[in-house]
Order: structure tokens, then sequence, then C-alpha cells
């Protein structure tokens, strides 16, 4: 999908956080960037490895419960024949660190042992954590860490500063506010960021995205789409809204249906991951 648009969404905080990265970098010795799982190439920081000076790479891929496995491991595949490497996690289970540890320790071997030979004294891993808002950034930290450290919440924009948090006596993360490139300006993107509220939900009009979904799951996922909300045809969305509305109970006085309600209900059903089993990005859309 060419369509391109001229959404701008750089706060002020995430220009910031780019600063503090650059300035920070020296310390670190391995990225870890946090992906979600349904939209894996519309939440990858486009400009990412230029800003942490190709630092050593871990892609690791949150919400692997609530994507279509099929059409994410795709990327997954692609990635890794890029020479990335790819981690999964479900983030409504407790979280075995250790294969993230050990991956981490075979990735910069070579690194420990040369700062050995040099004889500094060099046994603490320093990862930066980093993604796009609302991937369950701080969600992953507190099951890595294995307590709460972190703020988390359901929208963009809940940590506000670079933080360093030690987990286990070996290793120490560097956790980084959401960060977004400067400007969208693919307009399949966009909306799959908006989908997921990567993107705060008065950039894009609420009830675009909505019909966005509801079109996505429709081409995608009809049986989704039908189970979840009795929809089979989509030609009307003045009576899919209808019907949604009427099956919810949204009513107004007069018998008259609460768009904004069913528009809440479709963003949150997605959100809050109770329509799961979907992945957005679909690898023929995009040229690598």
């Amino acid at each position: 999908m060419d369509n391109k648009t001229n959404i701008n969404w750089y706060p002020g905080h995430m220009a910031k956080t780019r600063r503090q990265i650059k300035e920070n970098i020296s310390l670190v010795d391995i990225i870890y960037e946090v992906i979600d799982s349904r939209i894996p190439y519309s939440s990858r920081i486009t400009d990412l490895k230029d800003l942490t000076n190709n630092k050593p790479h871990i892609l690791i891929f949150t919400k692997y419960d609530l994507c279509d496995k099929e059409e994410t491991n795709k990327f997954i595949e692609k990635y890794k024949k890029e020479g990335n490497y790819c981690i999964t996690y479900d983030l409504t289970k407790n979280i075995d660190n250790s294969k993230l540890i050990k991956l981490s320790n075979e990735i910069l071997i070579e690194k420990l042992e040369k700062a050995k030979e040099k004889g500094l004294k060099k046994d603490t891993i320093r990862a930066l954590v980093v993604g796009i808002p609302n991937v369950g950034k701080s969600t992953l930290i507190n099951k890595i860490v294995g307590r709460k450290i972190t703020i988390t919440g359901n929208k963009p924009g809940v940590t506000k500063n670079l933080s360093w948090i030690r987990i286990g006596k070996n290793i120490e993360l560097l956790d980084s506010p959401g960060i977004l490139w400067p400007k969208l300006e693919q307009e399949k993107e966009a909306f799959n960021l908006a989908s997921t509220t990567a993107i705060k939900e008065d950039i894009l009009e609420k009830e675009s995205v909505a019909v966005y979904i509801i079109k996505f799951l429709h081409k995608y996922y009809p049986d989704i789409l039908e189970n979840n909300y009795g929809i089979t045809n989509i030609e009307d969305f003045e009576e899919v809204y209808d019907t949604i509305g009427k099956k919810r109970g949204f009513m107004m006085k007069g018998g008259v249906v609460d768009y904004d309600r069913v528009t809440d209900l479709i963003i949150n059903d997605i959100k809050n991951g109770k329509v799961s089993g979907i992945t957005f990005d679909r690898i023929e859309d995009y040229e690598f």
C-alpha cells in the first residue's frame, strides 16, 4: 500500500528520548528492541541502528499470544535471515529470562573476553530497552525483573525518562520512553499503529480507525469478525454499526444506536486483547 499520509507525531519527550539515547549509547552493550507481534513491521523503529551506532541487537516480540503466528512468523524468519536475533514472549505468563540473558552473553562473548584480556573488569551486561509506545515494554521489564519496577499503562507515553534497572547480578537494563520516527509516511502503517493504540487516539479520527479494523477483519479474518460482532457483510457501515450496537445494547433514547460507544468497543477490543489471533502487517505489503 503506497498511500502517503502526512501525520506528524513527534512530541517533545520523544525528541528528548532520542537525544538521551545518543548521549548514553556509549554505556550500552546491546539493544533490546521490543516489537508488538501483531504489527511486526509497523512497530519497528526505522532508524534505530543509526541511533544506537549499530550495537548488537535482539528483537523481542511481545504479545505473541495475541498475534496470528503464521503471519508474524514470516516476519521473524525474514528478520532472522537478515542476521537479527529474535525472541518471542507472551506477557500474560511468567517469563523465563534465562534465554534472553543466555543469548545476550553469547552475542557479547567476544567483547567480554577482549575486556578481560585488557584487564578490564567487565562482568555486567548493559542493555538498552527500546520500542514504540504501548508495545508492552514496561510489562516485559517487570516480568524479566520479577517484580514491579516500571509504571505500566494501556496508553502510549507512560514511561517519561531513561532509567537503569538491575536484573540479577550480571545485567542492567536502561529503560526508555516509547519513541516513533518523526513522520508516519505510509497510511497503512499509521492505521496499524492506531489500531493497536501505539499512537494517541487523537492523532487519527477514532471512527476511521474503527472502520479500518472492521475492514481488515473482513478481508483477512472473517470468522473472527462474525464470531465477535455478528458481521458478515460490510457494504453498508451504518448497518454494521447498527448491528453491533443493537447486539451490545449500545442504545440511546428513541432506539438510536450510540455510534461513539461502538467505535470505542471496536478499538478497545484490540487494545485489551479481547480480539486476538490477528496480525495487521502482511509481509507482501512491504519492500525490504
